[in-house]
């Protein structure tokens, strides 16, 4: 009966998410651009909650949680401080200039900003964004599957592969259907749900875990599990200096860079709510995220009391609160439907996401690559049928790299965060607060930065010590300084160019 009730709560959510998707597919879609991009109407609640809830994919309910449930509050904290003020900082000062920019030249992507911003002609700076983008959206949805199949699996013993499919299936179809108005709008109630989920499963937590003194009780056992300056791990506690702070908060920097967070800003219908989604971005942000530490912490203390396993790796607790869910579940009937919004929160934040990446490596391939690199010439109803396969194709790519049960969502997160960041990051402040920054600098940055992750994850990192720094930082700073240095070493940009940017500037 309890599975029923949960299979109940999940099959409302997902036919929901459907009517969603179905709803702005009968509405006349017209280009591609307007799939891509929803006409620019998104209001200020929509444009904040979709924005945010795009951020947030199964790291927030299942990554933060575990990561906190390990190695105690250092090393999460000092991630969701520096996300919560990357976020304020993304919404104060690129939103509005991007938007009215992105207006100017007419863009409807991030790659075809870059190019246009730059009246890059041959489509160089184009290709390049384009590439970035396909190599880490695919992994970062990857994971998002990842999440679906291991919730499936955990909750009803369906098998893994199957349970990832069938949820692959779900945001494929109403990402497919709808366009960009559809996974908008799907992110919003997605929010919804997952802001329902957190709130529940915490009060529930607190009352297996033996209440607040309990939970602090067993955290103070394990030496600098509650310390902001040291973090747990089986052999002791470990320092955590003001380098590693620096690092782990620079998880911020990446705002600058997720194409799929920028995209709501150019979508934005009126920019004097700018303010208001900004307000409500941040507070959600900062919230929902201490709130998922909080989880983490509490889920231990549960564990130690032997309502839920008590994990011993990452990627095991990373299923910290689908244990607390079933747990929830055999409280009965009412309490099983809670358990089901619960649960359908963790779908939630994957779909969220997943939706997203989808759309922005589609538009990457379809429009940027194929119609603008390659100058295939389409007409309006065969590219809204291409961007509509190149959906399914991406989405078969990352069900593939998701095959693997054992994978770590916050490790795979973690790594395209960083690409992002640092390959877009640099380019898109240069862009848009520097009036000397040429072309072959932003090339120059782009290309730098995203080398610079794979070789500093891979090459620099694994020496340990002083060189165990988050990647995303090093590779941001080598970015920044190559458009720096090539901007100033090439002449200036032409006239067209600067007065795209006085124009936008005043």
């Amino acid at each position: 009966m309890t599975q029923v009730l949960i299979l109940t709560s999940f099959a409302v959510y997902l036919a929901l998410m459907l009517c969603i998707g179905y709803y702005y597919g009968r509405r006349k879609t017209s280009s591609s651009a307007e799939f891509y991009l929803g006409g620019r109407q998104l209001g200020a609640l929509v444009a904040a909650m979709s924005a945010e809830a795009s951020d947030m994919s199964s790291w927030l309910l299942m990554g933060i949680p575990g990561l906190a449930f390990i190695t105690g509050l250092a090393d999460p904290f000092w991630t969701v401080l520096g996300l919560g003020i990357g976020t304020y900082l993304n919404w104060l000062f690129v939103t509005r200039r991007l938007r009215r920019y992105t207006i100017r030249v007419g863009a409807v992507t991030i790659p075809e900003f870059f190019s246009k911003r730059f009246r890059d002609s041959r489509n160089i700076l184009m290709c390049i964004s384009a590439v970035i983008i396909l190599i880490f959206f695919v992994p970062y949805t990857a994971s998002g599957f990842k999440a679906v199949g291991t919730l499936l699996h955990s909750l009803f013993g369906f098998p893994y592969h199957e349970s990832m499919l069938a949820g692959a299936f779900i945001i494929v179809a109403y990402t497919v259907m709808g366009g960009f108005m559809a996974v908008s709008m799907t992110d919003l109630i997605q929010s919804i749900v997952m802001t329902m989920a957190l709130i529940f499963i915490v009060v529930f937590a607190l009352d297996v875990g033996g209440g607040i003194d309990m939970v602090i009780f067993n955290a103070r056992q394990l030496p600098g599990y509650l310390s902001l300056t040291e973090t747990h791990s089986v052999s002791g506690a470990s320092p955590y200096g003001w380098l590693t702070v620096v690092s782990t908060m620079a998880w911020g920097l990446g705002y600058f860079g997720m194409p799929h967070i920028l995209l709501r800003f150019m979508a934005i219908r009126d920019e004097r709510r700018i303010a208001t989604s900004r307000r409500i971005a941040t507070v959600w942000v900062f919230i929902s995220m201490f709130v998922a530490i909080a989880l983490g912490l509490i889920g231990y203390s549960a564990a130690k009391l032997g309502a839920i396993p008590l994990f011993t790796t990452t990627s095991a607790a990373e299923s910290t609160i689908i244990e607390l869910a079933n747990v929830l579940a055999s409280h009965g009937a009412f309490a099983a439907l809670v358990a089901g919004v619960v649960l359908a929160g963790i779908l939630a934040c994957t779909m969220s996401t997943a939706d997203s990446q989808l759309l922005t490596a589609a538009s990457s391939f379809s429009d940027n690559i194929l119609q603008d690199v390659f100058r295939v010439r389409v007409s309006p109803a065969t590219s809204m049928r291409l961007a509509r396969l190149t959906i399914v194709v991406v989405a078969l790519v990352a069900l593939l790299l998701a095959w693997n049960p054992d994978s770590s969502i916050f490790n795979v997160v973690a790594f395209a965060w960083a690409g992002f960041g640092a390959a877009f990051g640099p380019v898109m402040l240069a862009s848009l607060f520097w009036r000397r920054t040429t072309l072959r600098g932003a090339v120059a940055g782009m290309t730098a930065g995203g080398v610079m992750v794979f070789v500093w994850k891979y090459g620099v990192r694994p020496l340990g010590g002083v060189w165990d720094i988050y990647e995303l930082l090093p590779a941001f700073l080598v970015s920044a300084l190559c458009i720096a240095v090539v901007s100033l070493c090439d002449r200036a940009p032409e006239r067209a160019v600067l007065d795209d940017y006085d124009s936008v500037r005043a």
